[in-house]
């Protein structure tokens, strides 16, 4: 909007870098320029002021498909003001004098007019598609379609207006048939996941099952290596006894035969010793052969008396000495 400085009998416009002013006199154009500045007399002026930035307009409409579905188009169009001066002929954007104003809506009626084009554009597309094929267009070829069809339309051209890009934001059904279509897929993921978890499952189990065979092969390896120990340290013992038998025996041999020969040694010796002590016995008894038996009692008496225990007294009497004696002086007269 412009700003106008009033003062007596004149006024003062100043635009902006982005609007377009022209002043009409008499139906001649006297002034006219982006960002222009000048005076001017307000009862013989007429001000037309035309934006020439870019502006964005959003459209949210319905539209319907080959199979009598309605959809909802969301888009943004960008458009510009390319030829003000046409445009100023076209649509009144003209401003009050006074207070710089638009006197009507000339925007509203630019974005009615860029609405229906775009509105068209799109509804002769979708018609020409069922609901599911539209949906898996996607907006590539409507956005298409609707940028194609605003950059010719001759009537834009004519009003000096220029579309700088079309967007469309979503094409969306309506709630109810967008849950029945989102259905199909989503019982198809719900499947998938289930199969998913099954397989997950299946697979759970059999490392399970593989876990406990090893587990079953293990037992059956240590209790194989196990009855092997008992049966190894079964013929260890064995061998063992075995041995400590055989040593045993040889020892019980070795003794035996020790005291066989220390029995035999014995007897020998006992023999040797005998037949020594009979020679001996032999000899004295031939020493004493032709001897008196004075003599023999005598030392009868003195072996007698040399076994004998202690004798603390001896009784002899008068006739044992008196026959002693006899006999002695006998051996001795024989002597």
């Amino acid at each position: 909007m412009a700003d106008i400085a009033r003062y007596p009998l004149v006024r003062h416009l100043r635009g902006s870098s982005t609007s377009h002013v022209e002043q009409v006199r008499n139906g001649r154009t006297v002034r006219a320029g982006v960002g222009a500045s000048f005076w001017f007399r307000p009862l013989g002026a007429v001000l037309n002021e035309v934006p020439v930035d870019d502006r964005e307009l959003p459209l949210l409409f319905h539209a319907r498909t080959s199979d009598f579905q309605d959809v909802t188009v969301q888009a943004t169009v960008t458009y510009r003001v390319t030829d003000p001066t046409t445009a100023a002929g076209r649509i009144d954007f003209s401003i009050g004098p006074d207070t710089g104003q638009w006197r009507s809506t000339p925007l509203d009626q630019v974005a009615g007019m860029l609405t229906e084009s775009a509105q068209q554009y799109a509804i002769d597309l979708l018609a020409t598609a069922d609901l599911p094929t539209a949906l898996a267009w996607g907006v590539g070829p409507l956005r298409a379609a609707v940028a194609e069809g605003l950059a010719g339309d001759e009537r834009l051209v004519q009003t000096g207006i220029s579309v700088v890009g079309v967007r469309v934001v979503a094409v969306r059904p309506e709630p109810e048939v967008e849950k029945a279509l989102r259905t199909p897929t989503r019982e198809q993921v719900q499947q998938q996941a289930d199969r998913a978890t099954f397989e997950r499952r299946a697979v759970a189990v059999e490392r399970e099952r593989a876990i406990g065979e090893n587990e079953l092969q293990t037992q059956i390896e240590l209790a194989r290596r196990e009855e092997q120990l008992v049966t190894q340290r079964g013929n260890n013992a064995r061998r063992e006894a075995e041995e400590a038998a055989a040593a045993g025996s040889v020892a019980a041999e070795a003794a035996a035969r020790r005291t066989v020969l220390t029995a035999e040694a014995g007897a020998a010796s006992t023999r040797l010793a005998g037949a020594a002590q009979g020679e001996a016995e032999a000899a004295r008894v031939a020493a004493y052969d032709g001897v008196g038996d004075a003599v023999l009692l005598s030392l009868a008496v003195r072996e007698l008396a040399a076994n004998l225990p202690r004798i603390e007294t001896l009784v002899l009497s008068p006739d044992l000495v008196s026959t002693a004696l006899a006999q002695l002086g006998a051996g001795r007269t024989t002597a």
